[in-house]
């Protein structure tokens, strides 16, 4: 998706293409990515947080991913499942007055 954003804008714009990842990466906070999966369902199979750059490159970070479970009549069974990723940018969250434990218990691990 971050790749279709760039070429996009490359394509309308004469820009060097680390300023468009530093625009698309500032103006981009969390990324839902929908699949198709085998049983021709459409489900959200990860949540990530756009981090920012490093060597010139988008980094995201992983909050929750699919996890198929079973297969029952040909319906995939599932759900997203919390990966190791920790909310890295709270202040927006904090800003619109949400400050949930689970965020203050990630800010304890994280300074620990």
């Amino acid at each position: 998706m971050i790749l279709r954003l760039e070429t996009m804008v490359l394509s309308g714009a004469d820009l060097p293409v680390a300023v468009v990842r530093q625009q698309i990466a500032s103006a981009i906070d969390i990324v839902i990515h929908l699949s198709r999966l085998r049983d021709r369902s459409r489900r959200v199979t990860e949540i990530s947080e756009v981090v920012g750059l490093k060597d010139g490159e988008i980094q995201l970070n992983c909050l929750y991913r699919f996890q198929e479970q079973n297969e029952v009549d040909g319906h995939i069974i599932g759900q997203l499942a919390r990966s190791a990723g920790v909310l890295v940018h709270q202040d927006k969250l904090k800003a619109a007055g949400i400050q949930e434990p689970s965020l203050e218990a990630e800010n304890e691990v994280r300074n620990s």
